[in-house]
């Protein structure tokens, strides 16, 4: 049964609808808004309290192996206040929400919460700039919008781990335009995505001692349309990530740190992970089309479609 909005959202957010779409639409370099007290205290600090362990099975990454990163999908599973949580986001009048406090209307829940769910990151791990899948495996919806909320007490910006908006990281860093949003508790984030919406997080620097005590926790939610804005349709794709460029203090005549050694290192191995992906990919990818090439039904249309040919010379 889905539970009435304010058991979970606070009056705060519930009140100021009208201004969150005004700031949705405004911000820069692509639509977002951030909600501080989003959910009630008590409501986010039982999200807290149920929050799933760290678990390998649940951290690895896209080369297989076991990362820094862990990620629960399910959800109703969780606890009672993570069923609460799903009740409510799939409910009519939450979806109606988003879509008044985003204006982008006829929303639809993910079951599935595909590639959604818990995230918990890690000391030294960081999101390269990127922009999401953008139709949903099953359903082949849009995806359209992301909504996170951050779980984490006393959080510092020397910690790094803040979500960053990049107008284009593909540009200098003095052309490309940031936001930073630092992962406080109970503070949401929702943010449009498209082929433009490109974002990732700095990588989390926990002081000694704190690296085991400390991470980074959050709750993402995707939601999806079946159609979107025709100048926003580039055609389906999977995640695309940018790497991050070489720090700019590392210039011609730099002492390299052991730091900047590692910096380097890690970022020298993470495009070869990258390419290495591509080249998985592509080799299925022509697999697959010498296997379609090769079945006796497209060899006998190749052999007529010659034929026609021959016969208009």
């Amino acid at each position: 049964m889905a539970t009435s909005l304010s058991t979970i959202l606070s009056e705060k957010t519930l009140s100021n609808t009208a201004e969150l779409a005004e700031r949705f639409t405004a911000a820069e370099p692509f639509s977002h808004v951030v909600i501080d007290d989003f959910f009630t205290p008590l409501f986010c600090q039982a999200l807290l309290d149920e929050f799933p362990k760290f678990a390998k099975e649940r951290a690895l990454n896209e080369n297989g192996t076991v990362g820094r990163k862990a990620v629960n999908t399910q959800l109703p599973a969780l606890g009672p206040h993570y069923k609460t949580l799903d009740d409510t986001v799939k409910s009519s009048d939450f979806l109606a929400w988003v879509s008044r406090a985003t204006g982008i209307p006829d929303l639809k829940y993910d079951p599935d919460y595909f590639g959604g769910g818990t995230h918990e990151n890690c000391h030294g791990q960081d999101l390269d700039p990127h922009v999401d899948f953008n139709r949903h495996p099953v359903t082949n919806y849009h995806r359209r919008l992301n909504l996170i909320v951050y779980l984490n007490h006393d959080w510092r910006d020397e910690w790094g781990g803040a979500i960053e908006f990049h107008q284009d990281p593909r540009k200098p860093a003095a052309e490309n335009n940031i936001t930073q949003v630092a992962p406080l508790f109970n503070r949401c984030v929702i943010f449009a995505t498209h082929d433009t919406s490109w974002h990732g997080f700095e990588r989390i620097n926990l002081p000694e001692g704190d690296q085991d005590a400390h991470s980074r926790k959050s709750l993402a939610l995707y939601f999806y349309t079946k159609t979107r804005p025709k100048d926003e349709d580039a055609g389906r794709h999977s995640t695309i990530y940018i790497e991050r460029p070489l720090p700019e203090h590392i210039q011609p005549g730099t002492t390299l740190t052991e730091q900047d050694y590692q910096q380097i290192q890690t970022l020298l191995a993470r495009r070869d992970q990258h390419l290495a992906r591509l080249y998985r990919d592509n080799h299925r990818l022509q697999r697959m089309l010498d296997r379609v090439v090769s079945n006796p039904l497209v060899r006998g249309l190749r052999w007529l479609v010659n034929l026609l040919r021959r016969a208009k010379r």
